[in-house]
């Protein structure tokens, strides 16, 4: 009968892109370990070993980092929201920006900048959407790398007004599985969408600088309420002012109404029907001042078959996939002096980088956002000319 392997000892160095900390092994293999601390001490037993890496879990904390501390959470470590709640704020942030310049410089093979802002509002009390899940009798979220429910009654990333929803779902658990998605706008409003079939809820108003902006139930918006307004107007001033501005990704017109106070011409290219309908709404409303063209389909559409002439400059905002197969080859051909590119995820975007530098762009500026404290997901402005 097979033994099984005794822990072994692991010196945790730094943080990987997933949250995992990572070590190395004795015959030099990297080892990843959820839930530790760059300069963690740990037994970890090994659950997972391939021939270039291995995967573990702490069995014991010898010597904890000095950027270890208690989570505010009763179930962190338990629920799969957070992954980086037992370590210091400002250690998540230096761990952010190691992470976006590892990206830049194995990936896309640049020089990164040798400081990366990293702006940061609060840490918790932040979050103005939320997935709920119901199950077994419990309300709350996914439990870590699993499919089950992980109760509870409130949650400290959460906007106050979406713990008191949340309080109150789990004081009164349905019978079954349920899911929710809970979304509150500026004026304090909730929009409740159990979804399903028939699955309804009202849309929620955000305000964006001068601009009022309405999100329609399901559609996309940048949910730190204490962040947003920094991200918006760091992205316009990178924008600038000219006559033509492409908009890739535009969605229910966070950044497109700015740009239509900044540019004569906007060409906004948005797929999703819904976001459309809520950035014509949001356009009308503002009575933005530019000529606005909507374009209701794919962004590999858009770029296929370009309509106009050349932008002045290009702004993007893609899904964690970043540009489809092809995007950032035929975004260099529109020859657009500068690209604007925002990016919740360092490995798609390191990839069209080192292809839109390829093909002579110039990554110019690289600013982080930690839109999501307490995890390791980061948004990243990269500002690139010709």
């Amino acid at each position: 009968m097979a033994t099984e392997t005794p822990p072994v000892v692991v010196e945790i160095d730094s943080l990987a892109a997933g949250g995992d900390g990572v070590g190395r092994l004795a015959d030099g293999r990297v080892v990843f370990v959820p839930w530790t601390a760059p300069g963690d001490q740990v037994l970890v037993r090994l659950t997972e070993e391939r021939k270039r890496f291995a995967r573990g879990e702490v069995s014991e904390v010898l010597r904890p980092s000095p950027d270890r501390r208690s989570p505010p959470c009763p179930i962190a470590g338990e629920c799969g929201g957070c992954a980086w709640q037992h370590i210091d704020y400002p250690a998540q942030l230096a761990a952010k920006a190691g992470i976006l310049r590892d990206a830049i410089e194995r990936i896309a093979g640049l020089t990164s900048p040798a400081e990366i802002p990293v702006r940061s509002a609060t840490e918790l009390g932040y979050r103005s959407r939320a997935r709920v899940f119901a199950q077994a009798g419990e309300v709350g979220f996914r439990r870590m790398r699993s499919h089950e429910v992980c109760g509870t009654q409130a949650c400290p990333v959460l906007v106050p007004e979406l713990n008191a929803v949340l309080g109150n779902l789990a004081q009164a658990p349905p019978e079954g599985e349920a899911e929710w998605l809970l979304a509150v706008g500026d004026g304090g409003e909730v929009s409740i969408r159990v979804d399903g079939p028939g699955a309804k809820a009202s849309a929620i108003h955000l305000r964006v600088g001068e601009d009022p902006l309405r999100i329609g139930p399901g559609v996309f918006f940048q949910a730190n309420a204490a962040l947003r307004g920094q991200l918006a107007q760091a992205v316009g001033e990178a924008c600038g002012r000219g006559e033509r501005v492409l908009e890739l990704y535009a969605g229910a017109g966070f950044f497109t109404l700015g740009l239509g106070r900044a540019f004569a011409q906007v060409t906004a290219v948005e797929s999703n029907r819904r976001a459309a309908r809520d950035l014509g709404h949001n356009l009308s409303a503002a009575d933005v001042p530019a000529d606005v063209a909507i374009h209701p389909i794919p962004t590999e559409d858009y770029l296929a078959d370009p309509r106009g002439p050349r932008p002045d400059v290009v702004l993007l905002d893609p899904p964690r996939t970043g540009l489809p197969k092809g995007g950032p080859e035929a975004l260099a051909a529109l020859g657009a002096e500068r690209i604007v590119y925002v990016s919740c995820d360092p490995a798609t975007l390191a990839r069209d980088l080192r292809i839109l530098t390829e093909r002579g762009y110039r990554l110019s500026a690289l600013t982080a956002f930690d839109l999501f404290p307490q995890t390791p997901h980061i948004e990243a402005l990269a500002i690139l000319t010709l």
